[in-house]
């Protein structure tokens, strides 16, 4: 028997039950709690940034220390006006690929808590009533959401509780295959936390201390750009994210991808080069890769000002920032890597 199954069939548990949570950037607070019972259940200490960012620390053999990032901030919206026939245009939260959007459910968040489930459609949803039904753009600009609620007016929505600022979150609709596929909305970047989650019961349940003592930070606003701007001092930081996957990229569903580089520049070339090698030692199956449209939590915390040494690996993920789908082998290559870059 394969030693990780385990270890990985709770990484699948763990992601369908994350991914379940919704917690676009700026709402990600219910997420971050279920994180953190998790992580106090395992035995681990933790404690919250002032902006959300959970960190639980590990004690290592040696007084190096790395942290491991993961993004429990996902990818949503927010109410920007309720139009005049009752319906609710809104503000992207991140960068959708809105197209996938048309005819996706969702709920409103109301102030009060209340959630009213709805559809995003375009504002031509219909073949038989507009021309354009078809050709429309697809942007935010020309869609909207029609609430499952008796309205015909803006007055009608206001009665509801909702108003301007309400988060809009977008249906996951996860599903695990046979075939050991995860498909889901968003498992850029809940498929990785699930990993680092996986990873910290690894330790616990084998009795592993890692060489280098651990911050494992869990950030919360990865998808707007300022996740890990800010963390406690690190030697290396590796952001564990989702690899890519398409036209001139070597990563498939079932790889590990270790990033060279992406959109913010270079990552640290001994950290890549001790990934690779590793990956190429313990014969797993792994891709180096290029991303130009990409940044990561190293790519916040350089930017912010943080003196360290950043990395970059993950699982493939197939149409990311649409319907997304990666599979149980990528979760495993990359929890191996983790295991081999810390012990």
């Amino acid at each position: 028997m394969n030693p990780f199954e385990p270890t990985v069939s709770t990484i699948v548990e763990f992601a369908k039950k994350l991914l379940a949570i919704p917690s676009p950037s700026g709402y990600t607070r219910e997420a971050i709690a279920f994180v953190e019972a998790e992580t106090a259940r395992l035995g681990y200490a933790s404690e919250r940034t002032k902006k959300g960012n959970l960190v639980v620390s590990v004690p290592g053999r040696t007084g190096e220390v790395l942290g491991l990032s993961g993004h429990v901030d996902t990818l949503g919206a927010m109410v920007r006006s309720i139009a005049s026939d009752g319906t609710l245009r809104f503000t992207p939260i991140g960068g959708p690929q809105w197209p996938t959007l048309d005819g996706e459910y969702c709920s409103v968040r109301t102030r009060a808590g209340v959630l009213l489930t709805g559809t995003i459609l375009s504002t031509s949803p219909s073949s038989h009533v507009y021309k354009d039904a078809h050709t429309i753009e697809r942007t935010p600009d020309k869609m909207m959401i029609r609430l499952d609620a008796i309205v015909s007016n803006k007055a009608d929505v206001e009665k509801l509780g909702v108003e301007n600022g309400d988060f809009v979150f977008i249906d996951p609709k996860t599903v695990y295959t046979e075939s050991g596929f995860l498909k889901s909305r968003f498992l850029d970047d809940k498929a990785s936390v699930a990993i680092l989650l996986g990873f910290l019961r690894h330790l616990k349940e084998h009795g592993l201390t890692p060489r280098q003592t651990l911050k494992i930070i869990v950030s919360t606003y990865e998808e707007v750009g300022h996740g890990a701007a800010w963390i406690p001092p690190v030697d290396e930081l590796i952001a564990v994210d989702m690899g890519c996957i398409g036209e001139d990229l070597a990563c498939t569903e079932r790889m590990v991808s270790v990033c060279c580089k992406d959109s913010s520049g270079p990552y640290d070339d001994l950290i890549t080069s001790k990934l690779v090698a590793l990956a190429k030692q313990h014969g797993l199956a792994y891709a180096a890769d290029i991303y130009p449209m990409y940044g990561s939590d190293v790519s916040a915390a350089l930017r912010g000002g943080q003196d360290l040494r950043g990395g970059l690996i993950g699982p493939g993920v197939h149409a990311s920032h649409g319907m997304e789908r990666t599979h149980r082998d990528a979760l495993e290559n990359t929890l191996k890597l983790l295991l081999l870059y810390t012990e």
